[in-house]
């Protein structure tokens, strides 16, 4: 096997024998044998979508597919030979032509996997254009993970599946150019910024607008679930069946923002959140007294200690731990029952979330007449997926070590490096401001459009800095488009893509101006002007 998508790749080159996120070989080339399936499914879309035919399977096989290829998705073999079966006959229906034949067995898909993987296109096109090659699938993968989200959420852009299809058939292209790469990467930026204000109106037009709500931290008496992941929606199904049965409901990870949706905080058995990122979910879970419920990515190898009390919906997966796919959470509720539960309520604790672009942009005068009094000087956008790779502990001193008179705006499970901190107020506006999931990166574009505006300026005239952390394919996605909006002078850590070559980075640096994190030191006195 190779891969090199996440952050935590082997030696920072790529994972060869297994993977760090725990995929095994066979997973990893089912995961490969998964996205040629759509490439070539692609290819015949955007063919026949040019010639004025539907091609609606067609676009939710690939929407579906690249998610599925996600890191932390989907670990199990079997469903992915499933899902790649769909997709030979559904390809076979289009009048795909298959190069290598069709497989029949779990064996021949395995074995034509680790035949079309990116050592293969390493060796005929060198390492420069395949990572420019996966630059643009990985921005795909992401932005198909936030377009899922908005079609569970009845909301979809034909467009969006439109280019879907197009890039994927222009990375079928034998001999791409690197303007042309490059054009395609700031392109899924693009798409991908369109994805993001359509996942913001199904979140907020289902939910309601984020407001700022303290969450308790603290566990209280009783029986109780965990729910993971990034999905609203299984969180309300799970809401709904829940009540009157004595069951408390937990948040963990990126579910955290959820509980400043009024739609969702009116459920009084939302009780709080436990836990902090997915990295330490062996851990949480473990010690967890009841059910847990994975919506979406971020799944780790579940100990053996939870296994049966474990679910997972949506499209994770992982071998032996029972799926629920028709939205009845029966099982997770007879487990919760069963499990002993928290013996005592502690101490109340809170942290505060609920800052979307509504609550910030809601309180914009304060913020614009704080910047032009001088009260407050700069702004941080710390933020970003968060893992267990040494080095993230950069975060947390960076985020200690903005100055008093400067706000922290923060959102993904980077924030939980540091949001358990006390950072107190400028003028009655909290200096740590929750924006919500990764997807929610679009409320801090939004933001920071508008404060652009009021000044009268480019967003990068402004004093805001983007202090990023990566580990998937959502965050390239979302990297992608900043870089999109032309947004320059980005830190990215705690380091650079395995995919990302020293000739790619040039071009980034040469462009945006885009930089590894160096130390908080530097990086603040660069920040700040000093």
């Amino acid at each position: 096997m190779f891969c090199y998508q996440c952050e935590q790749t082997s030696q920072s080159t790529g994972c060869t024998a297994f993977g760090v996120c725990g995929k095994d070989p066979e997973t990893a080339a089912l995961q490969d044998l998964l996205v040629e399936v759509c490439k070539k499914i692609s290819e015949k879309a955007h063919a026949k979508r040019q010639a004025g035919e539907t091609t609606r399977e067609a676009d939710l096989y690939v929407m579906e597919g690249l998610f599925t290829t996600v890191t932390n998705v989907n670990f199990d073999p079997k469903d992915l030979a499933g899902i790649i079966s769909r997709g030979i006959q559904l390809g076979t229906e289009m009048g795909v032509e298959c190069d290598h034949g069709i497989p029949q067995t779990l064996d021949e898909m395995i074995s034509m996997g680790e035949q079309v993987g990116i050592e293969s296109r390493m060796n005929t096109l060198g390492p420069d254009v395949t990572g420019l090659q996966e630059l643009i699938i990985y921005g795909l993968k992401g932005t198909a993970a936030y377009a899922d989200h908005a079609f569970v959420l009845e909301k979809e852009d034909d467009s969006v599946f439109a280019f879907f299809h197009e890039a994927l058939a222009f990375l079928l292209n034998p001999a791409p150019t690197v303007d042309e790469l490059v054009g395609y990467a700031l392109k899924t930026g693009e798409v991908n910024l369109t994805v993001m204000a359509l996942l913001d109106s199904a979140n907020t037009g289902t939910y309601g607008h984020p407001v700022p709500t303290p969450v308790r931290i603290t566990p209280v008496e009783g029986k109780a679930i965990l729910v993971s992941g990034h999905d609203l929606k299984d969180l309300e199904l799970l809401l709904k069946q829940t009540e009157g049965k004595g069951i408390n409901i937990y948040t963990h990870g990126e579910m955290l923002p959820c509980h400043g949706y009024p739609e969702l905080k009116k459920y009084s058995h939302l009780v709080g959140n436990y836990g902090g990122a997915w990295q330490d979910q062996r851990s949480e879970f473990e010690a967890f007294p009841g059910a847990i419920l994975m919506t979406t990515n971020c799944i780790q190898k579940p100990k053996e200690n939870y296994k049966a009390r474990i679910f997972t919906s949506g499209l994770v997966q992982w071998p032996g731990v029972e799926h629920i796919d028709n939205g009845d959470f029966s099982a997770v509720i007879d487990a919760a029952l069963a499990a002993e539960g928290f013996a005592e309520t502690e101490e109340e604790k809170t942290i505060l979330t609920g800052f979307g672009h509504n609550a910030v942009l809601g309180v914009a005068p304060q913020v614009i007449d704080a910047v032009k009094s001088g009260a407050l000087k700069h702004f941080f956008l710390i933020g970003g997926c968060d893992g267990a790779k040494p080095g993230r502990n950069y975060y947390t001193d960076f985020a200690e070590a903005v100055p008093d008179d400067c706000a922290i705006l923060t959102l993904a499970c980077g924030k939980f490096r540091f949001n358990k901190l006390e950072f107190g107020d400028i003028g009655g506006i909290p200096r740590l401001l929750d924006m919500g999931q990764c997807n929610d990166a679009y409320s801090a574009i939004q933001v920071a459009v508008a404060l652009a505006g009021a000044f009268e300026c480019d967003v990068n005239d402004l004093p805001l800095s983007m202090i990023l952390s990566w580990y998937e394919q959502k965050a390239i996605c979302i990297l992608l488009t900043l870089l999109h909006l032309g947004i320059k002078d980005i830190k990215v850590g705690p380091s650079l893509p395995a995919f990302i070559t020293p000739t790619v980075l040039q071009v980034l640096v040469d462009n945006f101006n885009i930089a590894p994190v160096t130390t908080v030191e530097a990086d603040m006195k660069q920040c700040l002007g000093a």
